[in-house]
């Protein structure tokens, strides 16, 4: 019997709108060594993406002095990711889960960040506190070699 695939990483970045894309692809670069499919790439490098935009803009509005700090885990075909910041948190957890929800309509938000996060993951927790930041936990389980060749 074959030992289970284990192993983390952790990233700390200024809350900078330009480290969203240096944050979607260092999570995707850490993953690919479970040989993931582009759809399952594609949908982990999207959710990171919302997630930490979100922080940019809801938690921290923009300032870019704030800390955000993404945990990644592999354990077997399974990936749990959780993004945190310090920043405002949210008021309302369920509000802000409701598909076209933003709390931003000035900026032209389409407010489907957590829609996007709920259809892309197989589970997504959100835990905030008011003033004091916002974590979200995704996982998602990536599609065996032998899975993937049957379909």
């Amino acid at each position: 019997m074959s030992e289970v695939h284990k192993n983390f990483m952790e990233l700390s970045f200024a809350s900078r709108s330009e480290n969203e894309s240096f944050a979607r692809v260092a999570v995707a670069s850490f993953i690919s060594q479970l040989d993931p499919t582009m759809e399952e790439l594609t949908d982990i490098k999207t959710v990171v993406s919302e997630a930490v935009t979100n922080a940019v803009i809801h938690g921290y509005e923009e300032k870019t002095d704030g800390v955000i700090t993404i945990r990644t885990w592999i354990e077997g075909q399974k990936v749990s990711i959780e993004i945190s910041d310090q920043g405002l948190g949210i008021t309302n957890v369920e509000e802000a889960r409701q598909p076209l929800y933003t709390s931003k309509p000035e900026l032209e938000r389409s407010g489907m960040g957590f829609t996007i996060m709920e259809n892309f993951m197989d589970e997504v927790a959100v835990d905030s506190r008011e003033g004091q930041g916002t974590t979200i936990r995704l996982v998602k389980h990536l599609k065996t070699h032998q899975q993937t060749l049957q379909h």
